[in-house]
This record gives structure tokens, sequence and C-alpha cells, in this order.
């Protein structure tokens, strides 16, 4: 009865969580070197699920209040904990470790047991009791062969009539082993080689995922930070076109100015208050996205640290000292999916193997040996008196339309799959000029937006003053704000779109290492340049840009 009870439902969960996390830790050691605190329990996993109601749900997203400051280390830190994505991915990869401890399971020594009781009456009024039981364990070899062991017991015992008793009790050993077809562990196995293939690719998908999660969640408090500067930047420019509007007002007062350039200042000082406005609430609407994405209550009201973008000012764009085919060569040693794509093309070989197995002939040997004894002691089994058996069971290849249109499918599978890898490495490889091209864009576009920056500082400080001798015009003033506006904007910009840029072609190379202290800021290894990274292509420096022919290569 204890036995028909069986374990709890707790104990299978912490047991399946033990078997899981040691996979996935060993094979993360054999991957990577390092292993992982991994778990994929959230807030509500300690709880019964029907003491979960979707209005509490509903609260959590309603509630939430206060003041928060959020560092961008500390916006990683809730990202990991508290993101849908991420316990998605992580339990993506829980699961495969699952299947895998399916597939093992079948080669593992199966143990079965079973009884049965019952009461039978006749017509003639006999009536008999009859039981029984069975216990053994089967187990399939890797080389194709099943072995089962088997005591069973039968008993029957009449109570009217004839009192006879009646115990017969068996032990067996069975042998069966496949010659042909689904023989050899190179068949047999296959499915436990793919799952266990299949842990180590979600595991360099998780990897991967990792690396562009945290490169996202880096993005976009940087993109945020850049919207709160240019909400600074309009606030700034609209108190300028104010006071520039309130001093024009004053000279025309004074008659030393037309009202037509107060008017025109009034109108600018206007579209600056539009523009301010229409900046805080793009800031809002981007923040409140930022808290779905850490799964943080839109109540909260979260205060982003504006040291991050002081840090990225202070570091400036840190080089990418590399080439074309050094980056490339990098990608296919070190890039997760890459890695992937390369070992799905030999799973792709290894199946058409196996489809070719199952069009032989089935021709299998079958074995056997067991024993019996009549009597309750199970200590006087007569090993004189056995039963052995062996032959060989022959189904001839007549009709093998199934087996023939999945070899054939495996043989297309191949073709697609090569075709894909080309493609996935083309794909890496343009992915890789393109972040080459994209970062050295970016850093002239640096040089000239602060160099345009500095000349608006100036046109700003010599035209206000002018204007408060009034011997400046109206449209000079303005105009120079308006630059002003734009080059700060543009610098900040340059600065957050080539941090995104350097992380996101450090992600395609396999080169980024999202550990230690403001590693978003650090210098990341990579390869030697080795070779141009294109062909001809000319240096463009700070005051000379290439004339088309030269970019060309004529």
């Amino acid at each position: 009865m204890a036995l028909l009870g069986g374990c709890s439902s707790q104990h299978y969960r912490e047991q399946a969580d033990r078997d899981i996390y040691r996979i996935l830790q060993h094979k993360e050691q054999m991957l990577f070197g390092r292993t992982n605190a991994f778990s994929i329990d959230t807030q509500h996993s300690g709880r019964d699920p029907k003491d979960i109601r979707w209005e509490q749900l509903f609260g959590e997203s309603k509630g939430g209040s206060g003041r928060r400051l959020l560092p961008l280390d500390e916006a990683l830190k809730v990202a990991v904990t508290n993101s849908r994505q991420y316990q998605l991915r992580k339990e993506t990869l829980y699961l495969s470790a699952l299947s895998l401890t399916s597939e093992r399971r079948e080669f593992n020594k199966l143990p079965f047991a079973s009884v049965n009781a019952g009461v039978a009456r006749e017509s003639d009024g006999d009536g008999r009791l009859d039981g029984g039981g069975n216990l053994g364990f089967t187990q399939l070899l890797q080389a194709g062969g099943t072995i089962s062991a088997t005591l069973a017991n039968d008993m029957l015992r009449y109570f009217t009539g004839n009192p006879a008793r009646s115990v017969t009790t068996v032990m067996s050993l069975n042998f069966t082993q496949p010659l042909l077809r689904g023989a050899g562990a190179e068949v047999v196995a296959e499915a436990l080689r793919q799952a266990e293939r299949d842990v180590i690719y979600d595991l360099r998908s998780f990897a991967l995922f990792q690396q562009t999660f945290a490169t996202d969640i880096v993005t976009t408090y940087y993109r945020l930070l850049q919207r709160k500067d240019a909400v600074r930047n309009a606030w700034n420019n609209y108190e300028k076109l104010r006071k520039t509007r309130e001093l024009l007002e004053a000279q025309s007062q004074a008659e030393r100015r037309a009202k037509f350039e107060v008017d025109q200042a009034r109108q600018l000082e206007l579209q600056g208050k539009s523009a301010y406005i229409g900046s805080v609430v793009a800031y809002q609407t981007a923040l409140d996205q930022f808290k779905i994405t850490l799964n943080l209550p839109l109540g909260v009201d979260v205060a982003l640290d504006d040291t991050a973008l002081e840090n990225l000012r202070h570091t400036g764009l840190l080089p990418v000292d590399t080439g074309e085919e050094a980056a490339f060569t990098a990608a296919v040693e070190r890039k997760m999916d890459l890695l992937n794509e390369i070992d799905r093309f030999e799973d792709s070989k290894r199946k058409i193997l196996v489809a070719a197995n199952l069009l032989k002939g089935n021709l299998t040997l079958v074995s056997g040996v067991s024993l019996g004894n009549d009597a309750v002691n199970y200590a006087k089994f007569d090993v004189s008196q056995y039963r052995a058996n062996a032959g060989v069971q022959l189904d001839l290849p007549f009709e093998r339309m199934l087996q023939r249109n999945a070899y054939r499918t495996t043989l297309i599978t191949f073709e697609r799959t090569l075709r894909s890898l080309g493609l996935t490495l083309d794909t890496a490889r343009d992915s890789i000029r393109q972040g080459l091209r994209n970062l050295e864009q970016l850093q002239q576009n640096y040089i000239i937006q602060t160099n345009a920056l500095e000349l608006a500082n100036r046109r700003v400080a010599v035209s206000d003053m002018l204007l408060q001798a009034g011997r400046a015009q109206t449209r000079d003033q303005l105009e120079a704000q308006t630059a002003q506006l734009q080059a700060q904007n543009a610098v900040t910009q340059v600065l957050v779109d080539h941090l995104t840029a350097r992380l996101r072609f450090l992600v395609d190379v396999g080169a980024l290492r999202i550990d230690g202290e403001q590693w978003w800021l650090r210098p990341q290894a990579l390869p030697a340049p080795g070779t141009p990274n294109l062909r001809a292509r000319p240096a463009i420096g700070d005051q000379a840009v290439a004339p088309p022919n030269q970019v060309f290569g004529n």
C-alpha cells in the first residue's frame, strides 16, 4: 500500500531539478570552463497553483509607488531577475535538459513490478482464489540489444470443492539483438546523441542570448539617458529663446528693434516650448517601455543615474582595432549561433546514415532461459530443470515506402542544411563588414559633431554679446541657438550610437564579455587586424574626405 501511494509530487519536482541542474552544470563546465548559478524558480514557484488568482497579477501590475534610483548595473540585475523574456529562455533551456533525461532513461535498467488478486466461482459451486505477481527489469543496450529479467509467481487455491493449492514460480532471462536494421550504437543511440547535442546547442543559444540581452539593456538605458539629455537641452533652448524674446521686446519698446523681429522670436519661442513638451512625453513613454522590459510596476517612479552618461563622455569612443578577415575567423571559432549551425550540419549527415539503416531487413537474434518451481520455497529451484531457447527472426524488406520516403527526406534536409550554413556564414561576414563600416562612420561623425558643437557654442556666445549691444540681427542669434541645440543632441547621439555599434560588433565576433564592473565601457580583446578591412580603402582624416574615385578603387 505504501508503494501504491508512491512519492509526493514535491519529491518528483525536487528530483527533476537536481537532475537538470546537474546536467546543465556539467555541460556548462565542459563548454565554457565555468558554471553559473541557474534556477527557473520565480516568486510564484513555491505556491500552490490553485492559490494563485489573476486578480493578484492585476494588483501587481497596478501597484507600485514611490521613487527609485536605478543605476545601470542595478538595472541589469533587475532585468535578469524579473524579465519575462529572460525567464522564458531559462525555462526553454531547462526543458531541453528535461528531454535529455527521457532519452537517457531508455538505456537505463527499467524495473517493473505488478501484483494481481481475484476470486472466481463457477456454475458447479467451486470457487477459487487467483493471485500472482511479477518483478523484473528491462534494459536497452546501445548496440540495439534488449535484456529482460523476470521473476513471476502465480497462485491458485480452491476454497470450495477441491482444496488443492498450486503455486508456480518462474525465473526467466531473455535477450534480443538486431543484426541488420536497428543494430549498432550509431543508429540505436542517435536519439540520445541528438538530445545530448541539443542541450549543448541550447546552452550556447542561452549564452548568446545573455550577451544580446545585456547589450540591449545597456543600450536601452543609454538611449533613455540620451532622451533625458535631449529634454534638458530642449529646456535650456526654450529658456534662451524666452530670454531672447524678452530682450527684443525691451529693445523694441526703446525703438531699437522692429516689431517683426519680436514676432519672429516669439514664434521660435513657441516652437521651442512645443519641442520641449514633446521631448518630455517621448522620454516618459520610452521609460514606461523600459519598466515593462524590467517587469517593474508602471506606478514606480524610476530615476536613471546620469553618471553613466558622464562616464561614457569621459571614456569617449573606445577603439575597435581589428580587420574583417580576423574578425570573421574569430566569429566562426567563437560565436555561439555559428557553432550551432556548423554542428547541425554534422547532425544532418548522421541522420542520413540512420535513415539508410532503416531500409535494411530486420534480422533479430532471440534467446532466453527460464527456471520453474512448483514449490513455495524460492530457495528450491532445480537448476537442472531449465528451458532455453535461441533463434532468429527475419523480416524481409519487401515493402519500404515509408522508410524510403524518410531516407529521401534526410537527403533533401542535408542539402537544405548545407545551403543554410552557407547563408549563415555569408550573413555573419556581412554583419562584420557592416559593423566595421558603421564604426568608422561613427568615429568620423563624432569628430564632425564635436567640431560643430564647438563652433555653435562660439556662435551663440558672440551673437549673444552682439544682440545685447544691438549690433546683431535677431535671425543670427536664433539660428545660432538652433544650431547649438542640434549639435548638443548630435554629439550625445553619436556617443550612444558608437557604444551600441561597438557592443553589437563584439557580439557578432563572439568577443563580448559581460562580467566585471562597467564591462560596457572596458576595452575587450579582439583578434589582430591582419589584412585591411576593405581593398584600396583610403584613410579618412579629420580635415579631408576621399573623392569617389578613391572610394570605388578606380
